[in-house]
């Protein structure tokens, strides 16, 4: 048996991909410990996993409302969302970098925490799932495995458009002005936490970049929409097809949508990207005049949003558990839900709000397994297009039914916890 320590980043997506990581190391019988923030307090136990939290910010009062989890990135979303509305290059400034700033500012605050949790954890494997450094996870002198379940252009290479862009692969016209804003808006960012890693007694960090590879590198992505033709990656890195959970639990259509005509359809902006309710609402009505049913996730202001007739939804939703009963999928384009989709064979419709849920919709548009939408600016028609297109469209059903047997076959949790437990020994 070893201890595997997980830190991921408190959104759901990375934490998710971990949750089902780490669940197929503990039925191997290892020790697996979340190193997560806060607000998952309790909801990691419940999964049969230990819980040694950090805060990234100073807790709240002892007598404040208990946040959910993720809370501090919904309401940092849902403050910045207007923003959201400009575009990618306009977002370096606007959204990127603040975003940076905030995960900066959370590794400093919680460096003290982590070392202390490894010390009392003494963990023989550390395992990552965060676009940022945390020395103390690279410092502790067991092997650091680092999971990247954001768009492998995080990974940045010269033959391939920039990280957060949502450039084509075809055009490189705007490719660089892109880099040289990007460089504008980061670089000081970047020389200030990279001397702070420094401090702390970690390696350098690559020029502008924010995090380090480890001995051992994992990346989330299907084979059909990959880049590694334009951008090779070396041999620590492995590419996981796909990472799906087997925690959620069992879904049942509810009566309201079982029966009835026309498909059914998975509507999700993520926890993140449905707290921006006007959108949500937009989105719906335009749904309702469709012929076909839905299931909504409606996220933390589910309060706010009220459904059609022809829906069916809830705050929280198993996707895992829905995505294999619905015949398309409507979504931001985070990474969980494109790779889950597409694991399953459902065309997507994407409409991207931020970081690199542009680069996902730009990509499952040109591979041929969706379209993308303007996610503001798109018109009623548009959407009724893409519908009738990825719904009617039998040749590209069947190479998804094709896509999905073959990445379910490579097993992407087993394969991950394989990888994990020999970079140990």
């Amino acid at each position: 048996m070893v201890t595997v320590l997980f830190m991921p980043e408190s959104a759901y997506g990375p934490t998710n991909n971990c949750i089902g990581i780490g669940n197929v190391l503990k039925q191997r019988g290892h020790r697996v410990v979340f190193a997560a923030e806060a607000s998952w307090k309790g909801k990691l136990t419940a999964l049969g996993f230990e819980e040694d939290l950090v805060d990234l910010a100073p807790p709240p009062a002892e007598d404040a409302p208990e946040q959910d989890a993720g809370q501090f990135w919904k309401d940092y979303i849902a403050a910045s969302a207007p923003e959201f509305r400009k575009s990618t290059f306009e977002q370096l400034e606007s959204v990127t970098a603040p975003i940076w700033k905030e995960l900066i500012d959370g590794a400093k605050y919680c460096e003290p925490q982590l070392k202390a949790i490894i010390e009392r954890v003494r963990p023989d494997v550390i395992v990552e799932d965060n676009v940022l450094a945390f020395p103390a996870l690279t410092t502790a002198g067991v092997p650091f495995v680092r999971i990247v379940s954001c768009n492998p252009l995080e990974v940045k290479g010269p033959g391939v458009a920039p990280v957060f862009s949502g450039y084509p692969a075809a055009d490189r016209s705007q490719w660089a002005a892109f880099r040289a804003e990007y460089d504008r808006t980061h670089r000081p960012l970047w020389e200030e936490f990279n001397a702070w890693v420094v401090e702390q007694g970690a390696e350098p960090l690559p020029d502008l970049e924010f995090i380090g590879e480890g001995a051992l590198n994992l990346y989330v992505y299907p084979e059909v929409a990959d880049y590694v033709d334009e951008r090779p990656l070396g041999p620590t890195w492995h590419r996981l097809d796909s990472s799906v959970r087997e925690t959620d639990e069992k879904f049942e259509l509810p009566a309201e949508i079982a029966g009835g005509d026309g498909k059914l359809i998975y509507f999700s902006l993520g926890s993140l990207g449905s707290a921006d309710a006007d959108l949500m609402r937009r989105i719906i009505a335009a749904l309702a005049r469709t012929p076909h049913r839905y299931i909504v996730s409606k996220g933390p202001l589910h309060d706010e949003i009220d459904l059609a007739p022809n829906m069916w939804g809830a705050e929280f939703l198993p996707q895992t558990s829905i995505l294999p009963l619905v015949d398309l999928v409507i979504t931001h384009g985070g990474n969980n839900t494109t790779t889950e989709a597409v694991h399953f064979g459902k065309p997507l419709i994407v409409l991207p709000l931020f970081w690199d849920q542009y680069d996902n919709a730009q990509r499952v548009d040109e591979s041929g397994l969706g379209v993308r939408l303007s996610t503001y600016t798109f018109t009623d028609d548009e959407l009724y297009a893409a519908l009738d297109r990825l719904l009617n469209d039998e040749a590209l059903a069947a190479e998804l039914a094709r896509t999905s047997a073959a990445i379910r076959s490579r097993d992407g949790l087993r394969r991950a916890a394989d990888l994990i437990e020999s970079v140990v020994s």
